[in-house]
Order: structure tokens, then sequence, then C-alpha cells
């Protein structure tokens, strides 16, 4: 039980700091810049994992990389950026809570992770928490934005699936940074093409890239793929429903943001999922170890 709360708690730094980046991006990074923003953020954590785990892809982890980190990072930030365009926030957000879902969904034919009742219960009371704290009437809704929203979720669960399929014995630090080295290379050619020089990056500027590279990024993907290898995938999924959560509180506390009781209730019922879903935690421990001894053996 032990074992398997600290993975829990480090699994969660990952959405806690993924919820600080709203409010980071919209006070300290340079607007109009998307994709050289997630250039920013995915090549410098990248190498700087790669310095700490010294250690470059062999063998088929070449393409096993590029595929990962065009699903983690590369094709997830871009069609992020189209989300965040023609969508209200607060409806995206709420569309990505279905992650949690979706991770579950996939986790049982190519994980052998059968979904369990908890864990859909506890999925069902997070998507309710989330839409209840973040999802206004905003009008009519553009179907595309809708498409790149449960595509963007699409992919980033296929990916953090095939990343624990794929390397359940593999350095986490250097798959980290295999991934995004290899989705900011792909992401590049894109700034380049439609957003010409990158932006100045002086001051305040840097050092917002700075946290969201370093914090948001490097340390943030680590601690998720670590959790990603310990725990079930749908106990990984539930456990990023603190994302949203996380990037309210900071609203309320940074900048000045009012928490109304509806947005409070929403917290609530985020935190009961989360909690109902993570009950049977030892087993999961247990299954993990069995998973990597019978990897070894094989």
């Amino acid at each position: 039980m032990e074992a398997t709360s600290k993975w829990v708690l480090v699994t969660a730094i990952a959405p806690i700091a993924w919820g600080t980046t709203y409010f980071v991006t919209r006070e300290f990074l340079p607007a109009d810049y998307p994709f050289y923003g997630a250039v920013f953020r995915a090549l410098p954590a990248g190498i700087l994992l790669l310095l700490v785990a010294r250690a470059r892809p062999r063998g088929a982890w070449w393409w096993k990389a590029a595929v990962l980190g065009t699903l983690n990072v590369g094709l997830f930030f871009v069609l992020l950026y189209v989300t965040a365009q023609l969508l209200p926030s607060s409806l995206a957000s709420t569309v990505m809570a279905v992650s949690p879902v979706a991770l579950m969904l996939l986790a049982w034919p190519l994980l052998g992770e059968r979904p369990r009742l908890r864990a859909i219960v506890g999925a069902l009371a997070g998507i309710a928490g989330v839409s209840l704290m973040l999802l206004t009437s905003a009008g009519a809704v553009n179907p595309l934005g809708v498409l790149a929203s449960v595509a963007a979720m699409s992919s980033s669960a296929v990916g953090f699936v095939l990343t624990k399929r794929w390397a359940p014995t593999t350095n986490i630090v250097a798959l980290t940074s295999w991934q995004l080295i290899a989705g900011g290379l792909i992401v590049l050619p894109v700034a380049i093409l439609l957003e010409g020089a990158p932006p100045p990056l002086t001051g305040s500027k840097l050092a917002g890239f700075a946290y969201v590279s370093v914090i948001a990024t490097a340390v943030a993907f680590t601690a998720w793929f670590a959790g990603l290898r310990h725990l079930r995938a749908s106990s990984v999924g539930l456990i990023g429903l603190l994302n949203p959560v996380s990037g309210v509180l900071l609203g309320v506390v940074a900048a000045g943001e009012v928490l109304g009781g509806r947005q409070v209730a929403g917290l609530a019922l985020v935190v009961a999922g989360m909690l109902i879903g993570q009950r049977g935690a030892p087993r999961l421990a247990r299954w993990a170890a069995a998973r990597r001894v019978r990897h070894l053996a094989g």
C-alpha cells in the first residue's frame, strides 16, 4: 500500500504541473507563437533529460520514440492549439476530462487491463466534476474544434498506452527524453513554416519558458511515465483529472479569480472520483511488479 501510494503521489506531480501552464502561458509567454511555444517547451526539456540519462535509442527504439513523440508531444500539442483556437477553454477541458475512459478502453485490448467498476464509477464522477466546475453556456459549438479536442485526447491516450506496453523496463528518464526531442523536432518545421522567425526571449518570457520546459515538461512527463509503469492505466488517467483542478486553484490564488459554489462542488466530485478509482491499489502494485518480472524472465 505504501509503495503504491508513493507512485500515486509521484504521478500527481504531472497533472498539477500541467495545470499551472495555463496561468504561466497567459501571463508570461509571448502570444501568437503556439508552435514555437511547443518547440521551446519540448526540445530543451528533452535535451536536459538526455544529458541526465546519457542513453540514446537503440534498435527499434528509434522508430518507437518517433511514434510516441508524435502521439504524446508533437501531434498532441498541435491539436491542443487548434482546440484552443476553436473552442472555449471550459468545453475543451471537459472533453479532455474523458481521457480516463479512453485510457481504460485502450488498456483492455492493448495491455490486458480489464476495466474495473470502481475505476469506471470514479471516471464518471471525475468527468461530472470537471463539467460542473468548468462547463458554461458558450453558444454555438464549432464541430471542428470538438473533433480536434477528441483527436488530441485520443492521440495522447494511444501514446500513453503504447508507452506502457513498449517500455516495461526502459529507463524512464531516457524514454521521456527521446519522446520530447522527437516531438519537438516534429513541431519545429511547422513552427518555421507558419510562424516565421522565433519570438525574442527576454526577462519574464525566458523565465516562463524555463518553468514550463523544466517543471511542467521534463519533471512532469517523467513523473507521468513513471506512474504509467507502476500503476494501471485507468488509475493514471483518473489522477490526470487534477490538471483542471490545479488550473482553477492557481487562478484563485495567483489571479484573484472567484471560486463559486458550483466550482467547489465540482472539485469535490473530482476528488471523490479519484479516491473511488484508486481503491484496491495494493493489488495494482503487485500486478505491475509481476509484469516486470515476466518481461525480464521472457
